[in-house]
């Protein structure tokens, strides 16, 4: 199967459904681009309940046709990235008790992984999976491996935090990394960082946690990761406004809507194709869509690479 939001579909997208809904499926070998899609309007409000006909998606200025729509809160797979590295030292237990507060409101099979990052990655639980649904193992595992010193490896932690969610066999994966932006110690690039995160279809949000007296601080690092992956970032004034933005985290991931596309340009030609959402609401209005820049259709021999904005 290939990989990247471009993949051969034999199984369903929508997970596990609630009671009385179906399973919508795909025969097998139909080449789909998945989009997940969060909705605001000119206010930043999130918007629920619109229907298929809202959205227009195009690829490369042409309209597609979708195969698939869904707006529903199903599971997700979750992994937390925190820096661990001495910038974080002040920061270091409330950020934690963010953390744990943003898991415990989640939805109740949404699972998560945990990796604290400084020169090097360290995965927090204590599992063979390495994932977990119990909100306390979580927050223990947080207590007991986040620490505050050492340099910082961003890129690396990232790789990381993106094959760990391969494991996962839940459709919808998120990354929520809480850093400064720096990286002073990896031995992966930005390049081939932003290579994995679309190769694996994830949703990266961003927490900035920013020190004026660090100089190895790059937030702006972290927002190319977010909006090339259609996720959001955040610039916290102070570590005590983090667990405002893991609240907006929470709700774009309970909000957003699932979309599906048989492209009509079929040709495995290698090149990059640009994916653009217009979204209008059920009174006409403009809204405002936001998903993942783009994708490379990748030839048989060849896997999907970066696309930058």
């Amino acid at each position: 199967m290939r990989t990247g939001c471009l993949v051969s579909m034999c199984i369903a997208l929508a997970g596990v459904l609630t009671a009385g809904q179906e399973t919508a499926t795909f025969s097998s070998g139909a080449e789909l681009v998945v989009l997940h899609v969060t909705v605001r309007d000119q206010r930043g409000s999130l918007v629920s309940g619109l229907t298929e006909r809202s959205f227009n998606v195009l690829e490369d200025g042409t309209r597609q046709s979708l195969s698939f729509f869904r707006e529903q809160d199903t599971p997700v797979a979750v992994g937390l990235l925190i820096d661990s590295s001495g910038s974080m030292a002040q920061n270091r237990d409330r950020v934690i008790a963010a953390v744990a507060a943003f898991a415990e409101a989640s939805h109740p099979d949404d699972e998560f992984f945990a990796l604290a990052f400084n020169e090097s990655v360290k995965p927090l639980i204590p599992t063979e999976s390495r994932f977990t649904s119990d909100p306390s193992v979580l927050r223990a595992a947080l207590s007991a491996g986040v620490g505050a010193w050492g340099r910082t490896a961003l890129y690396d932690g990232l790789a990381v935090a993106l094959d760990e969610l391969g494991r996962s066999q839940r459709e919808r994966k998120v990354i929520v990394a809480i850093s400064d932006g720096g990286d002073n110690a990896s031995k992966t690039d930005f390049t081939e960082t932003l290579r994995r995160a679309h190769a694996s279809n994830a949703v990266i949000y961003a927490i900035a946690l920013v020190d004026p007296l660090v100089p190895d601080q790059n937030p702006k690092l972290l927002r190319r990761f977010a909006d090339a992956t259609g996720g959001r970032f955040f610039a916290p004034r102070s570590v005590e406004r983090v667990d405002e933005a893991l609240r907006e985290i929470s709700q774009d991931i309970r909000s957003g809507y699932t979309l599906a596309y048989v492209p009509l340009n079929p040709h495995r030609d290698d090149t990059v194709r640009r994916i653009q959402v217009d979204v209008v609401g059920l009174d006409n209005r403009r809204l405002v869509g936001k998903t993942r820049a783009g994708y490379v259709a990748a030839a048989e021999h060849q896997s999907d690479v970066a696309v930058e904005q």
